[in-house]
C-alpha cells in the first residue's frame, strides 16, 4: 500500500480540498484510492441509516471513487459549545465529552486503536491512502494527545505535503516555523510544500521558494491558484452546516468540479514529483 498525507500550517489552509483533489488525479492514473481522515471536528456531516462521517471525507471518496465508509473517517467531533462535542466513533454516536476528557481519557485509548485499525483496513484493500491532517502538526500545547497528523503519517508510513493558504499571509514563515516546531523525528516525513489560493505572477515567489528550502532543505513543489469551485461546504465551525441532498444530480455536478478541480491542481503541482514521493 502507498501512502501520502497532505498537512496544513493552519486550519483552512485547503488541506481537504488537496486530497479530494488528489485523490482525483491518482484516480484516474489507475490507483484504487482512498480517503482518509483519523479526526474530523465538522458539523458538516454525512449521514446515512447506518453511519455517519464527515462530509468532507464522503467528497473526497467521491473524488477517488471509492465506497464511503466509516473507516474513511473512524471519528467526527460535532462541537456542542462550551468545550464540549458530540463524539462519532467509527461512524455511531459514541457519547457527549468534554475537551479534557476527550483528550487525558479518549485520545491515546480508544482513539487512537480506531484510527489505527480504521487505516490498516484501508492499506489492505487499496493501492493508494491519501491522509488528511488536522489542524496544524505544530501545535506544541497537543502534540503528544494529537492523532490527526504527525503520529498517523508515521504508522502510514507516508510521506507529508504541507499547505498553507497564502492569501492570508505570512506563508514563507508559518511553513518554516511549523518545520521548526513539529518533533525532529517527523521532520524527514515532510516532502514538499504547497502554496495554497495565489493571486498573481508566480515569478514574484521565487525568490522565497528559494530561501525556504536552504532553510529547511524542503521544496515548494506547487502553487495553487485562487479558484472558485463549486462544491459543498466540507468542514467549517463558523457557519450553520446546511443539509445537501445527495441526489444523481447533486452527485453529477460534484463530479464534474472534482475534474474541474483536478486540473487546476494537475496544472499546478509537479505531480510527478508527488508520485515519486509515495511509498
Amino acid at each position: 500500500m502507498k501512502s501520502l498525507m497532505i498537512q496544513g500550517t493552519s486550519s483552512g489552509a485547503g488541506k481537504s480540498t488537496l486530497v479530494a483533489a488528489l485523490c482525483r488525479i491518482f484516480e484516474k492514473k489507475g490507483y484504487l484510492v482512498a480517503p482518509f481522515k483519523s479526526q474530523n471536528m465538522s458539523n458538516f456531516g454525512y449521514a446515512t441509516p447506518d453511519f455517519e462521517i464527515s462530509r468532507a471525507q464522503a467528497i473526497q471518496a467521491i473524488a477517488a471513487k471509492c465506497p464511503i465508509e466509516p473507516d474513511l473517517n473512524p471519528i467526527m467531533l460535532k462541537p456542542l459549545g462550551n468545550y464540549y462535542s458530540a463524539v462519532y466513533l467509527n461512524g455511531k454516536y459514541y457519547k457527549k465529552m468534554h475537551a479534557k476528557d476527550y483528550y487525558a481519557k479518549f485520545v491515546k485509548s480508544k482513539g487512537l486503536k480506531a484510527a489505527t485499525a480504521s487505516l490498516l483496513k484501508l492499506k489492505k484493500n487499496y493501492d493508494l491512502v491519501i491522509l488528511e491532517g488536522a489542524g496544524s502538526p505544530a501545535e506544541i500545547n497537543l502534540q503528544k494527545y494529537d492523532i490527526a497528523n504527525m503520529q498517523i503519517a508515521q504508522k502510514a508510513n507516508a510521506s507529508v505535503l504541507l499547505v498553507s493558504d497564502i492569501d492570508r499571509g505570512g506563508s514563507f514563515a508559518s511553513l518554516v516555523g511549523t518545520m521548526d516546531l513539529i518533533e525532529n523525528k517527523y521532520k524527514k516525513l515532510v516532502k514538499g510544500f504547497v502554496l495554497n489560493k495565489f493571486r498573481g505572477d508566480v515569478d514574484v515567489l521565487k525568490p522565497g521558494f528559494r530561501k525556504i528550502k536552504q532553510l529547511t532543505k524542503i521544496p515548494v513543489i506547487g502553487t495553487i491558484p485562487m479558484s472558485k469551485i463549486d462544491l459543498p461546504e466540507e468542514d467549517s465551525l463558523n457557519v450553520k452546516a446546511k443539509q445537501i441532498r445527495w441526489t444523481k444530480n447533486n452527485l453529477s455536478k460534484i463530479d464534474k468540479e472534482l475534474d474541474r478541480l483536478a486540473k487546476i491542481v494537475t496544472n499546478n503541482l509537479d505531480i510527478k514529483a508527488i508520485e515519486r514521493m509515495i511509498k
